[in-house]
């Protein structure tokens, strides 16, 4: 090769080199982790797993996701923050436990008789979209859900609110409120702590959707569900936002356009999982449903008003809309509840 040709192969050749390391630089695998807090078995984990799974197909492998269910990265009371220090790159956690620190969170925990899961999970993904709350800022928030309606479910049956009376009930979070209003006595413990608890007549029961019944063989212990339809407890799925501004542009739209998807799944799986539920403990333990007469259905409705009226006087004097809020999720509400009634 002459001296000509050979300076001008080395161009070339420098060129060719910085686009393979470009292009292998593209492929490079972009790892994740993920932080939960309940049991690998329950519906927020299984939700996880999903999202992680279609996330690493729909990149083609480039974003790989490692799961840490049941607290092994992050507890319950440290998963927001964690996410915002970078301790995990994204993180589910449920405001619920934090009262007063995420009130549009707050808002959808308030007990307004969601039909299911689907409707109040569809329901939160739309107001996070509209209002943008500040109580997100820190983080990019990637989906949301909700678990299914709350009831009540006790060692013995619950047949009329006068039966609710002075009632121990174990609850969290927005939970104590609406036993109080029912008549019954609140009690704050671990779900972990609960069978124990009323197997020993510390609690008479406890106050949660039913997925339990099964996932935690809770109708070994509660034999009786009463059917009340309060409030729902919100889960929040949010990434780390220095982590998510590193994302390449295309892995960006995949977990944007995964959004309101997995806030569907996930509530449908939840309502799957209830019914799948009551059908097991009916067939192990003979499980029985109560459902109120009319008049105390509509007499738990009139009792949850006054809660909804608290706060909006309370989240108003934050100079945040309240009002709006909850206009918005009865407008949301009754769009979607349509087509998932």
């Amino acid at each position: 090769m002459s001296f000509r040709s050979r300076f001008l192969a080395v161009p070339a050749l420098l060129a060719l080199s910085m686009l393979s390391a470009c292009a292998g630089k593209s492929q490079e695998v972009i790892k994740l982790t993920y932080a939960n807090f309940p049991a690998a078995s329950t519906f927020p984990c299984v939700q996880m797993e999903r999202w992680a799974q279609e996330v690493e197909k729909r990149t083609g492998g480039r974003v790989k996701v490692q799961t840490f269910p049941g607290g092994t990265l992050l507890g319950a009371a440290n998963m927001f923050d964690g996410v915002v220090s970078g301790a995990a790159d994204v993180g589910c956690f449920s405001p619920s436990y934090q009262p007063g620190r995420f009130p549009l969170s707050e808002a959808v925990d308030l007990p307004l008789g969601f039909a299911n899961a689907k409707v109040a999970s569809l329901v939160y993904w739309d107001m996070v979209q509209k209002f943008n709350p500040k109580e997100y800022e820190k983080v990019k928030v990637l989906t949301v859900f909700t678990c299914a309606p709350a009831n009540l479910m006790t060692r013995n049956p619950i047949r009329s609110l006068a039966d609710m009376k002075g009632i121990e009930l174990r609850v969290a979070g927005t939970g104590a409120d609406v036993v109080k209003a029912l008549g019954g006595t609140p009690v704050a413990m671990p779900q972990s702590e609960t069978p124990d608890a009323i197997q020993k007549g510390v609690v008479k029961g406890m106050v949660s959707s039913m997925e339990v019944l099964k996932d935690m063989d809770f109708s070994n212990s509660c034999r009786y569900a009463t059917m009340i339809n309060t409030h729902v407890v919100s889960f929040g799925v949010v990434m780390n936002m220095a982590k998510w501004k590193k994302l390449p542009a295309d892995v960006q739209k995949v977990l944007n356009d995964l959004g309101r998807e997995q806030a569907l799944w996930t509530g449908s799986y939840a309502d799957d999982h209830v019914t799948e539920s009551l059908a097991w403990s009916k067939e192990k333990y003979n499980h029985e449903i109560i459902r109120l007469s009319e008049s105390d259905t509509a007499r738990v409705r009139d009792l949850m008003s006054p809660l909804v009226d608290a706060y909006v006087k309370k989240i108003s004097a934050m100079g945040l809309p309240a009002s709006d809020y909850i206009k918005e999720i009865r407008s949301f509400e009754a769009q979607h509840v349509k087509q998932h009634p």
